[in-house]
């Protein structure tokens, strides 16, 4: 990838950055596609683990670098369809933390797991993502748009994950991918210890 690409992903990233480190602020308030958008921008547990995605991808290659990324949108968006139409996910915050714990790990060990179960545990915790989004859905407001919104703002951040993910072609870029990892994963920890409070 050329410099002026990985810069580009870069800017694209610094301004997906979120206004508020809270999750789900927008509770009772989502309607249309820009809510939808914004609701994953507006929570660092979810920012953490949909780029934690993308980097993964990135450090597994091919086929998992676009895998994961496609994966975790579609079952995202059938645990959004689960909230609308009001089926409970137990422990939704718990596992959106435990997203950025693991998906963390996983970039930090640079963990090479067979595809078929790196797919599964991305799907598992895009379930949780999804309800959570899909919560926030007002009773009476279609929920095509809003969802559009959030999927795409998903997919973005995970080709944020990917772009950084890149750098692991290189000696320095492995390393600097396994921090992110663990800061990540101290995100998800922290985020952990915020859901049992």
């Amino acid at each position: 990838m050329r410099p002026n690409t990985v810069r580009l992903i870069l800017i694209g990233c610094i301004m997906l950055a979120p206004t508020c480190a809270h999750a789900h602020a927008q509770a009772g308030d989502a309607s249309g596609f820009l809510t939808g958008f914004l609701h994953p921008l507006t929570g660092l547990d979810h920012i953490i683990a949909m780029v934690a995605v993308g980097l993964w991808g990135a450090q597994l290659g091919a086929p998992a670098i676009w895998l994961l990324p496609v994966t975790f949108p579609i079952v995202m968006a059938f645990g959004g369809f689960l909230a609308l139409i009001g089926v409970p996910v137990p422990a939704v915050e718990i596992g959106i933390a435990l997203s950025g714990v693991l998906l963390g790990v996983a970039v930090m060990m640079e963990s090479r797991p067979p595809l078929f179960l790196a797919l599964a545990v991305v799907a598992l915790f895009a379930i949780c993502h999804g309800h959570a989004h899909g919560v926030e859905l007002p009773p009476a407001t279609s929920g095509l748009t809003y969802s559009i919104g959030f999927v795409v703002a998903t997919g973005l951040l995970h080709a944020c994950g990917i772009g950084v993910g890149t750098i692991h072609r290189w000696s320095y870029g492995r390393l600097a991918l396994r921090a992110l990892g663990g800061l990540i994963s101290a995100g998800g920890i922290f985020f952990l210890a915020q859901a049992f409070t």
